[in-house]
């Protein structure tokens, strides 16, 4: 047998965000950084050249905290661009980036800041009450930085135990390059962990390879497809898996990067979008239909500059992607992926055709694998064949697809295949379009057969009354367990159970249709926006759910 010949390529070219980072002041040194300041009304900004300057400032300032290689570096942020600062600063020293959930449960805060072992914790001056009250419960951390233009007097500051101000740490490190160190790419850049729906969150451990992987598959058109023309507004936060990798994007790419700091409301995002003629758009369904609903009650709203909207999370209702193209000129493209996927694992850019059916159909769907990611279906007995119908637990795999959990055995059979089992049940066309189904522990087996409950609730979004539907299975004697659907109507809708009944017919299968209805005053969120179908069965087995009323 031959001996292998190998390629006489740079192979020992290190994949890590040292090299995303030298991009700031090198080839896209005009590029800026635009984010809403406190009064809403005005934007600061600074260009990559400006950031590139601070984030040096920031690397010296962190080794004068002590902070060494491997050491876990906290936030507690909004979208801004300190915290942009610090997702090149913390890992381009060797430290490790933990973007702390600010929405996560008080419990949930002080078991992830002591199980990452976090030394220090930068966070924004309107989050400082709400970490104060924290502070006492986290063992490890040393130092607390504080990041603002002075909102908070000092003695409200000092609720923190040694606060030190952000702005005063990179005036003392002063002016000049820093010399980073030589980075091993498999090295662990940033921390991030899930939002807990079961037992602890689960820390997510990201290395520079995987980042910049990620990164350079959001620059494809077959993903996110991002450029230097474009204007990148990420509502998504920077406190969860990497805001989707768009601060990544941009910076690599050389695109203007829009942060809306604190405020995720309609009016300023508007605002926003308007004002500073963003792009592209990256957010949550929940987002995208308050926005939605804005836009359509302030006809004088200026949307047009949007050509690109990236939307994930939980399932993109066809209606909402149908009325922003329709009647605002907004395109929305459906991603899939997890914390455990960086996030980004299939994305929806379909070919261009008639906007028939089909088109929309396949538009609702979670798109395809993107490059490196490789996905199949598996049924527990085997792998689930690729024809549209047949169903199965999504597992992925690829160089941004977690291995296991950071300091935590208790579900290493999530991975013990080499693939990730994700919990999500899906069914894959031919071409290898994913179409999800379903959560597995939110599909609803009524007599024998599966209800999609995501299908359902796509469904009911789809009636002109409907803000909000969320779907879950209540027990029944006969049948096991039948769909419970909980809906938020608009303000004075006159819509009744019944009527919705009538909506559903001939859209889904006939013993799909439910028998019971919650009407609510809003769908439950969790920390990342999702509907949080646990709160609503917890209700339900407490009897506390509202609203509810039986269709005849």
């Amino acid at each position: 047998m031959k001996e292998m010949l190998e390629g006489l390529m740079q192979d020992d070219f290190p994949l890590t965000l040292n090299h995303i980072r030298r991009r700031l002041a090198g080839y896209n040194h005009g590029a800026k950084v635009v984010t809403l300041a406190a009064d809403e009304s005005s934007v600061y900004q600074a260009t990559h050249a400006e950031v590139s300057e601070r984030v040096d400032r920031l690397a010296r300032a962190l080794l004068a905290l002590g902070i060494e290689q491997g050491d876990r570096v906290g936030t507690f942020a909004w979208n801004n661009q300190r915290h942009f600062e610090l997702y090149f600063a913390v890992p381009c020293i060797g430290a490790v980036l933990h973007t702390l959930n600010i929405r996560l449960f008080e419990e949930q805060l002080t078991y992830i800041v002591n199980h990452a072992e976090d030394r220090v914790v930068f966070v924004d001056e309107s989050l400082v009450p709400a970490l104060a009250k924290l502070a006492p419960t986290f063992d490890g951390v040393e130092h607390y930085v504080v990041m603002g233009d002075g909102e908070l007097a000092r003695e409200e500051i000092d609720q923190l135990p040694g606060a030190l101000l952000y702005e005063d740490l990179l005036e003392q490190a002063g002016p000049g390059e820093f010399d980073y160190p030589d980075l091993d790419e498999r090295q662990a850049a940033s921390l991030c962990y899930t939002s807990g729906t079961t037992g602890n969150p689960k820390g997510v451990l990201y290395s520079h390879r995987s980042i910049s992987l990620h990164t350079t598959v959001t620059l494809a058109r077959d993903g996110t497809g991002l450029s230097r023309a474009d204007r990148i507004l990420a509502v998504v936060p920077m406190f969860h898996v990497n805001a989707w990798g768009l601060p990544y994007g941009a910076a690599l790419a050389g695109a203007d990067l829009i942060l809306p700091d604190r405020y995720l409301a309609p009016e300023p995002l508007a605002g926003l979008i308007a004002s500073e003629r963003a792009t592209m758009v990256g957010c949550v369904p929940t987002i995208f239909l308050a926005l939605l609903r804005y836009a359509d009650e302030h006809p004088e709203v200026d949307l047009s500059s949007l050509s690109n909207a990236a939307c994930g999370g939980s399932a993109v209702p066809r209606q909402l992607m149908k009325d922003f193209e329709e009647r605002h000129d907004v395109r929305i493209f459906q991603a899939w992926g997890m914390t455990e996927t960086s996030p980004v694992a299939t994305y929806a850019r379909p070919r261009e055709r008639q906007h028939d059916d089909s088109y929309w159909d396949e538009r609702a769907m979670q798109g395809r694998p993107l490059p490196w990611v490789e996905l199949r279906l598996a049924d527990g007995g085997g792998e689930v064949p690729w024809d549209g119908a047949s169903t199965g637990e999504i597992e992925v795999r690829g160089p941004w697809v977690a291995s296991r959990y950071f300091a935590d055995s208790s579900e290493d059979e999530k991975f013990a295949t080499g693939w990730l089992r994700t919990g999500d049940i899906a069914s894959v066309d031919e071409r290898g379009t994913v179409h999800i189904t379903d959560r597995s522990k939110d599909v609803i087996k009524s007599g024998g057969e599966w209800i999609s409950s995501v299908e359902l609730e796509n469904e009911l979004m789809a009636h002109p009354d409907v803000v909000e539907a969320a779907v879950i299975a209540k027990p029944d004697e006969r049948w096991a367990e039948r769909p419970l659907c909980c809906v938020v109507l608009r303000e004075q809708a006159a819509t009744t159970a019944p009527d919705l009944v009538e909506h559903l017919r001939g859209r889904v299968a006939r013993w799909w249709l439910p028998d019971e209805f919650a009407f609510v005053a809003e769908i439950p969120k969790t920390s990342v926006g999702k509907f949080d179908k646990k709160v609503l069965r917890g209700r339900l087995a407490e009897g506390t759910l509202e609203g509810r009323v039986l269709v005849s």
